[in-house]
């Protein structure tokens, strides 16, 4: 599972177009490579071999801020994953 640290005062929403994930993420920006499906390319490439591409498929839906707003959707995330458990929260 993918979270924010303690603390945190800005935060992206994103949902990935592949695998239809949501998550938050400390990096905000329009589009971000979806940690649960999409992989970041290796940059140490051979002479002979091509250019690795990012494929960004995580899109921006909302950018939250505030470090109580944070927490509470970080919250939110956690019980959808877990199925509504808050008993480990």
């Amino acid at each position: 599972m993918y979270y924010v640290p303690d603390g945190t005062k800005v935060a992206g929403f994103y949902e990935c177009s592949e695998c239809a994930s949501r998550f938050l993420s400390v990096k905000v920006g329009p589009s971000l490579v979806c940690p649960y499906c999409g992989k970041e390319p290796d940059m140490e490439i051979g002479p002979d071999e091509k250019m690795p591409e990012a494929v960004e498929t995580a899109k921006l839906l909302e950018v939250i801020s505030g470090e109580e707003e944070v927490e509470r959707m970080d919250t939110l995330l956690s019980l959808a994953v877990t199925g509504g458990d808050y008993s480990w929260i």
